[in-house]
């Protein structure tokens, strides 16, 4: 074969090593602008997970309504275990099971030596609203829930468990100042029943339809 053939054809192969290497550092460039996109991607989702795991609401700032009367039980690791809450999704309405009972009567009871349990607030059957642990701690009242939700005892004249319209109004004012504080909704307001099955609040988990008028009047206040 002559050498010009060869020459030439040696000629031809060099564009298409050029083509090669362009299109390889093109794919570099995808790469690094991937690897950079993956990053940025990465840092907002740690920074939702953060957010998810630490309050975002000072505690000390909070403008508590003139009807929350603060009357914090005694640390002793049971009742009040002194544990932090690092967020706060859901708040939990419970009935304190024992007809006729005051708040006070409620809140001294998780203050003795007899209780293993507690509220954040008790709502008392002439709308007294008594807060027993500080909301940058713990409740003993919501099972697994305990970390992150905030829990309301209320008081009921009756075994049925339904509240009293000073108890209801009570409890309404008091859960929509907390879901506006909080930056909840009527949808984040629960029942000890949504979380472990038990008949707490009796009334409400027998009549679903009150406890949706509950919500609803929740937001309506909020």
């Amino acid at each position: 074969m002559p050498r010009t053939t060869v020459a030439r054809r040696k000629t031809a192969k060099k564009p298409i090593r050029q083509k090669t290497r362009t299109k390889r550092g093109k794919q570099g460039e995808r790469r690094k602008r991937l690897l950079v996109l993956m990053f940025v991607i990465l840092a907002l989702m740690s920074v939702v997970v953060l957010k998810s795991c630490f309050m975002t609401i000072d505690i000390s700032k909070l403008d508590y309504p003139s009807f929350v009367q603060q009357d914090f039980i005694g640390k002793d690791g049971h009742s009040r275990t002194g544990k932090s809450m690092k967020r706060v999704n859901d708040i939990v309405i419970h009935y304190v099971a024992n007809p006729g009972s005051s708040a006070k009567a409620n809140r001294d009871f998780f203050d003795s030596s007899q209780s293993s349990v507690s509220a954040h607030f008790v709502v008392g059957l002439k709308g007294e609203v008594i807060q027993c642990v500080p909301l940058n701690e713990q409740s003993s009242a919501s099972n697994d829930r305990n970390p992150d939700t905030i829990s309301i005892e209320v008081c009921h004249p009756k075994a049925n468990g339904k509240f009293n319209s000073k108890t209801y109004g009570a409890l309404i004012k008091l859960t929509a100042w907390l879901c506006d504080e909080f930056g909840l909704d009527e949808e984040d307001v629960i029942r000890h029943y949504d979380i472990t099955g038990k008949d707490c609040p009796k009334y409400y988990v027998e009549h679903p339809d009150a406890w949706e008028k509950l919500k609803k009047d929740v937001k309506k206040a909020m």
